[in-house]
């Protein structure tokens, strides 16, 4: 009996995509448009990585992101690469096909934690925000804000308010079409207050893609 059988989601009132476990791979590229490489390559460049340092990936899904940063850590210094969701079946696929030396994956809710306070030197998360509601999205951050070490940074990509008609196209048919409010949140432009709000820097817009998914980054205040 594998971890499919075994593993068990936490409960978390932010939506989880156990259901789509096993076919995410297939289409995250697709919705990504081919630029998935270049787009995980900007996220990572805005991290600052050193070969020692610790990682955390909110929302980590099948670990693609997680397992690229983990391939820039140095294992033998203490670097590491940790990503969780909410969802068994994801952290099952992460680990069967992207889990290494400096890349883990665990099962936890990002409005709780299971780090101590200053653990980690970076903390990290892609399109994991829109899946979760307001509440739940400001207890994350401060939680996010708890573990991260001193000027540690915070890099988020989301949905965000759409730039041009085509993100605008996408993102209102995609929160009406998976009856998501929470994608309705991102889309008014909540995240770079609650950023702010949870203590941390004014956050920089670092890069926007499809004209309705931004990368934002930010230090954490001493």
């Amino acid at each position: 009996m594998g971890d499919y059988d075994t593993l068990r989601s936490v409960h978390t009132r932010g939506r989880t995509l156990d259901h789509a476990a096993f076919v995410y791979d297939l289409f995250e590229p697709v919705l990504m448009l081919g630029k998935e490489a270049k787009y995980i390559q900007k996220i990572i460049s805005l991290l600052n990585l050193s070969p020692e340092h610790k990682i955390l990936d909110l929302g980590c899904g099948t670990g693609v992101l997680t397992r690229a940063i983990g391939d820039k850590l140095d294992g033998s210094k203490g670097g590491a690469s940790v990503g969780i969701d909410a969802a068994a079946k994801m952290i099952a696929v992460a680990r069967k096909k992207r889990q290494t030396d400096t890349c883990r994956f665990e099962i936890a809710a990002a409005e709780e934690l299971p780090y101590e306070d200053e653990s980690f030197d970076a903390v990290v998360s892609s399109m994991f925000y829109h899946h979760v509601p307001l509440d739940l999205k400001k207890r994350s951050l401060n939680e996010a804000r708890r573990v991260l070490k001193a000027g540690g940074t915070l890099v988020i990509a989301d949905m965000h308010t759409p730039v041009n008609f085509s993100g605008c196209l996408v993102s209102h048919v995609a929160r009406y079409f998976f009856m998501q409010p929470q994608i309705g949140e991102n889309i008014r432009g909540v995240l770079p207050g609650l950023i702010e709000d949870a203590g941390f820097k004014t956050p920089i817009l670092a890069a926007m893609y499809f004209g309705y998914i931004a990368i934002f980054s930010a230090q954490k205040k001493a």
